[in-house]
């Protein structure tokens, strides 16, 4: 793309470009739609954890049986062992829903990255341009990670927290309705003082996780740009800003982890309380005979029982608004705007092996706030020969390529493919007609084999060896220590420039397109194997509609027709010798680069 032309990524938080919070409503919604196809785990393993607890609750009881025989000299041997029974049963049904849960857990976090990343892959590329990619791949890692304990552990300890707590008091008022009135107005008191914390918690774990994405942000940033920050002696001060992030990451995270020490205290806090409370009260209540000793240990017990339900209940709320932090994040992603999924619907007639494409009074620019790149442009190219597109810098050349793969959509006008209008095209059909040959070239970390057939995934050897030969690139593929399945390093790193550039020429050729795209595509080779190039260009323009954007008097002479350019605008068109004598700018253009030649 022109950069001239297109918007930057500034790497401001995609929290601070969306206005997406969601509600307590929406979050709980969304939350639903992540455990809906897992629902039925989800509640054997809820059902597990209330044989759990229902065997929990039938200890106490027991234990008051067993003091008042052992106070009547009656046997025990029965109840010890129905207790061991009891205990052995009761953690086996929940080490089971423990896993079934964790497994289930895994489920949902899979789904959520498997759905995140489709949609990052169809992101609108206007969408792709101004947010951080560091950031959005922290959502895929570290986002999804959160709803782990959210979907499954916080939703069952919410439930069994909930119905074990309620039993428990049940069984408490069963006791003795006066030492449940001491416990009710204990943890009352310390849970209403807990649930203030809990908004603190949301808070910090968001600010936590943005922060963790400025630090994919930064990470990405000088990894990148790998050459040029050592070549920059910049280690020290990219380090730094890398650090810098994760200082916030971390402060943030502390701040998290004090209040949820503070909530994770409460519960505890509140039965130690009621505990003396029931102590006191309960012994005097003994004393007086209002209530027998085994009651009393009884109702200690349940007490104590206590501790599990209210510290699941805690749990669930903390990890609620962690999750609901996460669940927020990934909602923004998937507020961002898409490109429809779709496959290839033959609309195309493969009979034909070329297309014609038409710009009609085509305007277009990047962002509303942006200047416009096209104004009304207009231009035909045939289905026959080469077309070159020359012109300054920032003349909006590359953006006629990525407006007729529709990267972007045009603001006014009309673009014509075959005659119909791309919008009118599927994209995966419209796509899959076109090669195209970016200005940098990208290729993939990888084997060389996997950049070669990236867009035509079936291809044979037999058509991989054709294309290598057609472009030169069979000696580099003899001087790789494993040939074809010899790794390029990330981003091709250990290739040179004009090598890079061959293997997405070979790319391109390799689907067989009907369109042939070619942004400066020769800019790094030389002489000998852009010639090389240039005359497989020209044999592959025999059957195909090849577009070019060039620098190079050389590619430029070839074409069929030239299309000049300037300020967005198609300021002519025609062969070079026509606009060498017509076109003062394109006789300027090609004088110096002639100069450039000359020298």
């Amino acid at each position: 793309m022109n950069t001239a032309s297109a918007p930057t990524t500034d790497g401001t938080p995609l929290s601070t470009r969306l206005s997406t919070r969601l509600s307590t409503r929406e979050t709980i919604k969304a939350l639903y739609a992540y455990i809906r196809p897992h629902r039925w785990a989800v509640a054997l393993g809820l059902l597990c954890a209330l044989v759990g607890a229902a065997g929990g609750l039938l200890q106490p009881l027991a234990t008051k049986t067993l003091v008042d025989r052992l106070a009547s000299g009656e046997t025990i041997t029965g109840i010890l062992i129905a207790l061991t029974v009891l205990v052995l049963l009761g953690t086996a049904v929940e080490a089971f829903g423990a896993y079934v849960l964790e497994r289930t857990a895994e489920s949902v976090v899979l789904a959520a990255r498997r759905t995140l990343v489709g949609r990052l892959l169809r992101l609108r590329i206007a969408e792709w341009e101004r947010v951080p990619p560091g950031d959005l791949m922290s959502r895929v890692t570290s986002d999804t990670t959160l709803l782990r304990a959210v979907s499954t552990q916080a939703v069952v300890s919410a439930a069994t927290g909930a119905v074990a707590f309620v039993a428990a008091i049940v069984m408490m008022a069963f006791l003795d309705v006066v030492l449940l009135g001491v416990t009710l107005g204990v943890v009352v008191l310390v849970g209403g003082a807990a649930a203030l914390v809990m908004p603190h918690i949301a808070r910090a774990t968001e600010r936590a996780q943005e922060a963790v994405g400025e630090i994919s942000v930064a990470l990405e940033r000088s990894l990148g740009a790998f050459r040029t920050v050592k070549a920059s002696g910049a280690e020290e001060r990219e380090t730094a800003r890398v650090e810098a992030a994760a200082r916030r990451a971390w402060r943030h995270g502390v701040k998290s982890a004090k209040w949820e020490a503070v909530a994770g205290s409460a519960d505890e806090l509140a039965v130690q309380l009621a505990f003396l409370a029931v102590l006191g009260v309960g012994g005097a209540r003994v004393a007086s005979g209002e209530i027998p000793v085994s009651t009393l240990i009884a109702f200690l017990l349940y007490l104590f029982y206590l501790i599990e339900p209210v510290s699941k209940l805690v749990d669930a709320v903390s990890h609620y608004q962690e999750g609901a932090a996460a669940i927020s994040r990934i909602a923004q992603v998937e507020h961002l705007s898409a490109e429809p999924a779709g496959r290839r619907t033959g609309t195309l007639p493969r009979q034909v092996a070329t297309v014609s494409v038409r710009f009609e009074d085509v305007s277009f620019r990047y962002r509303p706030d942006l200047p416009y790149t096209h104004r009304q442009v207009s231009f035909e190219v045939p289905r026959t020969g080469m077309t070159a597109f020359v012109g300054p810098s920032g003349a909006g050349k590359s953006t006629v390529f990525a407006l007729i793969e529709r990267f972007y959509e045009a603001t006014g006008g009309r673009i014509l493919v075959d005659g119909k209008d791309v919008r009118d095209w599927s994209l995966a059909e419209l796509r899959s007609a076109i090669g195209y040959v970016e200005q940098d070239a990208p290729v993939l970390a990888g084997t060389l084999r996997e950049n070669l057939v990236f867009a035509a995934p079936g291809a044979t050897d037999d058509d991989i060896r054709d294309v290598l030969a057609r472009t030169k690139l069979d000696t580099l593929v003899g001087r790789l220590p494993h040939g074809l399945d010899t790794p390029v390093g990330h981003r091709g790193s250990k290739l040179s420039g004009g090598e890079r550039q061959r293997i997405a020429i070979a790319r391109a050729l390799l689907r067989g397109p009907r369109l042939l795209l070619l942004d400066e595509a020769t800019s790094q080779l030389d002489a000998v194997n852009e010639l090389a190039l240039r005359d497989v260009v020209t044999e592959v323009a025999r059957e195909t509609t090849v577009l070019v954007v060039a620098h190079r008097l050389s590619t430029v002479t070839g074409a069929d027709r030239i299309v000049v350019m300037e300020s967005g605008r198609v300021r002519s068109v025609g062969t070079h010798e026509e606009l060498a004598t017509q076109d003062p700018l394109y006789a300027r253009l090609a004088a110096t680069q002639l100069l450039a030649t000359a020298r």
